[in-house]
């Protein structure tokens, strides 16, 4: 049996995800611990994961994993939704020296905290949804909790490209949305209200959607919790890997640096990063890998 062991602090943190969606959580990683070190993978060469099989998703985490670990990470942030519900316990058991840390955990505890009602919707893509990895993980926190859940695939693909407000936007989140958040209900063609009203909190459960939340917040109901997991997963690294921004007590200004890795595409990889960054990226900052 292999010790889990707390990362030094020269220790990269790995991030992976199957493009450019976990740079969400790479930029609220960043954002409290500037000083340490990470290398992002995206596995654009297999994007996306949301519609494949568990299996699949399984199989190409342990990839990425594998090619991180061989880099010298300390810590391992599965920034993906869908590996996480199909690959975190596999590879909590490969890589059992180190912390492994999803995004659905976070998300969930999050989303019960804030829950008033104990109603709660999650949205994400077709293979995090089907799966029931929220569903299971917020009834494990909270065994009375209602949890309406819909895929929402289009939203992928319009936040690569940007489309992150405006009335496109906004007529794909009502089309989405809109049943979720109806106190009315027709069934059948018949108009009732729905007896335990709308959820008053909604889960991102997928790491391209914070970028979306223009959109999403113009067709919610007014009061409802919006549940970004990004910053859930930054702190629960923080603690898990006994990490601080300030280990001396005084704030430290320095930036660790990002190593860029992806498996396919690093012209377009470059481009889509500034949606999702804040910034561009330059295409020869960004290495090539075969997994």
């Amino acid at each position: 049996m292999i010790a889990v062991r707390r990362p030094d602090e020269h220790s990269p943190i790995g991030v992976f995800d199957s493009g450019v969606g976990g740079l969400t959580v790479l930029r609220a990683l960043r954002a409290v611990l500037p000083e340490r070190r990470f290398i992002y993978l995206g596995d654009t060469a297999r994007l996306p994961y949301g519609t494949k099989s568990a299996e699949s998703v399984a199989r190409y985490s342990v990839q990425c994993a594998e090619a991180l670990v061989a880099r010298g990470i300390g810590c391992l942030v599965v920034a993906c939704n869908t590996a996480s519900a199909s690959a975190l316990e596999a590879l909590r058991a490969r890589y059992a020296h180190i912390p492994v840390i999803g995004v659905i955990e976070p998300g969930a505890a999050a989303a019960v905290a804030a829950s008033r009602s104990g109603h709660v919707a999650v949205i994400g893509t077709e293979g995090t949804i089907g799966g029931g990895a929220y569903q299971a993980a917020l009834r494990r926190l909270s065994p009375d909790v209602r949890v309406a859940a819909q895929a929402c695939s289009l939203f992928v693909a319009m936040a690569e490209e940007g489309w992150v407000d405006g009335p496109i936007a906004e007529s794909v989140a009502r089309r989405y949305l809109e049943p979720m958040f109806s106190a009315v209900a027709t069934p059948y063609g018949v108009p009732y209200r729905v007896p335990y009203g709308v959820p008053d909190t909604l889960v991102l459960g997928c790491t391209h959607f914070p970028v979306l939340v223009p959109a999403i917040r113009a067709v919610l109901p007014v009061g409802v919790t919006i549940v970004d997991s990004a910053a859930s997963v930054a702190a629960v690294v923080a603690r898990e890997a006994a990490l601080s921004s300030e280990p001396s007590g005084k704030l430290k200004t320095a930036d660790g640096g990002v190593q860029w890795l992806a498996t396919d595409g690093a012209q377009r990889f470059a481009r889509v990063s500034s949606v999702f960054l804040g910034h561009a990226l330059r295409a020869d900052e960004i290495e090539i890998i075969d997994l």
